[in-house]
């Protein structure tokens, strides 16, 4: 068994709601029957199923030991940014899923890795997931880092947690922002009504700070990068809705029209940087705009002659 401790910020929230958020690469189910087996702790004691969050109290998780992955390596071609034998970071495509789920059995990020680096990947993550610490939606491109070992995978889940590992994204929004940089600090949680979506939340949502500015502006659009101070799903997508910014193809929280040449929204993860597990040395990863952002922005220009 792997312990991994959990400070929790704030209190009130159901204890197997802020295991799940603070530990992405186990699903809520799965911390649940991990709460059942007597696996989380505080303080030496077993915690209970509809236990809350307490301010500053520290959760000890107990990871079960590595167990055998069914998912089938593939030959699926990755776009290697950066790698070394604790960590590998990928500029995923759009239309990658990250890891097997229903309706996506094969054909994952989560696939490619496996061919790409063998048993070279962390196992205190169950079955489904080997190695993945963080998601991007499928239809986001960019960086993505990936644990190869439980050392680092560990170090990584806690640099989560404590913000100080972030992403830079770069997207086009809908609309003119009215000043060259802002921040939006609203919290987010669950849809009321659609399970499916975020939203602004102001009672129960959790705490989300997104920082924009803006790279350059066009009629009616606007090419804006954001840093994240924390990683809430949809963050961007839902913080941008929320100001009357939507990005430029997200038909869950903008436009229900696709839009010609885009697969989705129009959002890019462009920099990561996170503190190398090993060496304890600040990194910075960057990858350039893919061709299809290049092309909108292509697009935008000429619609300016």
């Amino acid at each position: 068994m792997t312990p991994l401790e959990l400070r929790a910020e704030e209190g009130g929230e159901r204890l197997d709601v802020f295991l799940a958020r603070n530990l992405p690469e186990l699903t809520r189910s799965a911390v649940q029957r991990l709460m059942e087996e007597g696996a989380v702790t505080r303080d030496g004691a077993p915690v209970k199923k509809r236990d809350k969050t307490q301010p500053g109290v520290v959760y000890t998780v107990a990871l079960p030991d590595p167990e055998p992955v069914d998912i089938v390596p593939q030959n699926i071609p990755l776009d290697v940014v950066y790698e070394d034998e604790d960590v590998i970071v990928v500029n995923k495509p759009v239309g990658l899923v990250v890891h097997p789920a229903a309706g996506h059995p094969d054909g994952t990020l989560v696939n490619a890795l496996l061919y790409h680096c063998g048993n070279s990947l962390s196992g205190i993550n169950g079955e489904l997931r080997p190695g993945i610490v963080h998601r991007i939606d499928r239809d986001t491109s960019g960086l993505l880092i990936v644990a190869k070992n439980d050392f680092a995978h560990l170090a990584l889940a806690e640099q989560l947690q404590d913000h100080s590992l972030y992403r830079y994204y770069e997207a086009v929004c809908v609309g003119g922002l009215k000043e060259d940089r802002g921040t939006v600090d609203a919290p987010i949680g669950r849809h009321p009504t659609d399970r499916k979506k975020m939203a602004i939340d102001p009672r129960n949502g959790r705490n989300a700070v997104t920082h924009w500015e803006v790279l350059e502006r066009f009629s009616g659009y606007t090419h804006i990068g954001c840093r994240l101070e924390t990683g809430r799903t949809h963050q961007i997508r839902v913080h941008m809705a929320s100001i009357g910014h939507p990005l430029l193809g997200d038909i869950v929280y903008g436009s229900k029209r696709p839009v010609p040449g885009l697969a989705g929204q129009c959002l890019h993860a462009r920099k990561l940087s996170f503190v190398h597990p090993r060496t304890g040395e600040r990194m910075t990863v960057e990858c350039p705009l893919p061709d299809w952002f290049r092309a909108v922005l292509d697009k935008l220009e000429r619609s300016e002659r």
